[in-house]
């Protein structure tokens, strides 16, 4: 089971790395084995990698953009600005 020291790192325009213990689980509670990389991990972000979930590189080919931090989300048509 996850420890309190498992950190989550969403690096900018690249994967999400899992450092400290975890289990990764399918969407039906189905374990997917870590094969080796039970503390330290990278999962993909940008959906085109061939080893999904985890990361292979191919965000740097595809020149994958996103954040490292939270997004405030994208205004959708009708929004009407606030403020």
């Amino acid at each position: 089971m996850p420890d309190p020291e498992t950190v989550i790192t969403p690096y900018r325009d690249g994967p999400l790395l899992i450092r400290g213990s975890f289990k990764l689980l399918d969407q039906n509670g189905e374990e997917i084995p870590a094969a080796g990389r039970e503390t330290t991990v990278a999962l993909c972000r940008c959906g085109k990698s061939r080893m999904r979930p985890f990361c292979d590189g191919t965000h740097n080919v595809i020149r994958f953009r996103a954040p490292s931090g939270a997004e405030l989300g994208r205004a959708t048509p009708g929004d009407q600005p606030t403020g």
